[in-house]
């Protein structure tokens, strides 16, 4: 018998490249909220939040929500890059043919934007992934980068999104021109306890299962050591059905999650 017939899954919703099964929780709605607001206004956004947290979801499925006829979408995590690199790679995503110096690709990147904001009336969207490790050099330049018609009016959004660390990196005195130019900073929580069985039992329900997987002690065990984090969730329902499954068993007990906590604290 296979692991999902088991446990009456059409697929394994707890693995990362399953068949998504969104959950909006409380903190994901807020966090689209902000991004929606974002999007209006233009400018700049941080979106922080813990490993694991649902950042790269939310992005996901905003960006992916926005009309590719108004906003043109650029995405790049790239950011432990020198600032030429850094340069060359965001013109190549804007669709121009990179420079080798850095004031030409400078130009460029500006000169892409003008043209899909007044040329073509789409607004850049430019996600700039694990921003934490961006270089200071790299920071100082973003906001005379995205700066136009002296500071008249913004024709791109850029979010930056990162470890939460990334407010502390702003908070230095040499980035206070970028921090005064965010307007939108939004820290993603964890799921608490309610949201956390929510989201396990829509995972099941998204995956077909109309059967008991987990006692409700394995459920109480899983959130204790997830500690919110939709991420460790997944890893520890999906361990313990791998060793409830091993094991023969129909039911996970709090016993077998607590051997799935260990194993994947130990892997």
């Amino acid at each position: 018998m296979e692991l999902t017939a088991r446990y009456g899954l059409e697929f394994n919703p707890f693995l990362k490249n399953s068949r998504e099964i969104l959950y909006k929780s409380k903190e994901y709605s807020e966090a689209k909220f902000r991004l929606d607001y974002l999007a209006e206004t233009k400018g700049f956004g941080l979106l922080t939040g813990q490993p694991g947290r649902g950042k790269t979801t939310v992005i996901r499925n905003w960006s992916s929500a926005l009309n590719p006829s108004l906003y043109k979408v650029v995405y790049t995590c790239l950011s432990t890059l020198t600032v030429n690199d850094f340069y060359r790679n965001l013109a190549s995503l804007l669709g121009a043919e990179p420079a080798y110096r850095k004031t030409e690709n400078f130009k460029m990147i500006q000169d892409e934007i003008n043209r899909l904001a007044l040329d073509k009336r789409k607004t850049p969207v430019i996600i700039i992934d694990e921003a934490n490790y961006i270089s200071n050099a790299v920071l100082n330049d973003l906001k005379i980068l995205f700066n136009f018609e002296k500071d008249s009016r913004d024709r791109a959004i850029i979010l930056l999104v990162g470890l939460p660390q990334l407010n502390n990196t702003l908070k230095l005195s040499i980035h206070e021109p970028l921090r005064q130019r965010i307007i939108m900073n939004y820290n993603l929580d964890g799921l608490t306890k309610d949201e956390g069985r929510a989201y396990i039992e829509q995972k099941l329900h998204g995956a077909g299962c109309s059967q008991s997987v987990f006692e409700e002690a394995a459920i109480e065990a899983i959130l204790n050591a997830s500690d919110g984090t939709a991420r460790m969730i997944n890893k520890y329902c999906n361990e313990a059905m791998v060793i409830g499954h091993a094991q023969g068993k129909n039911l996970i007990s709090a016993d077998i999650v607590m051997q799935a906590v260990n194993e994947c604290t130990i892997g």
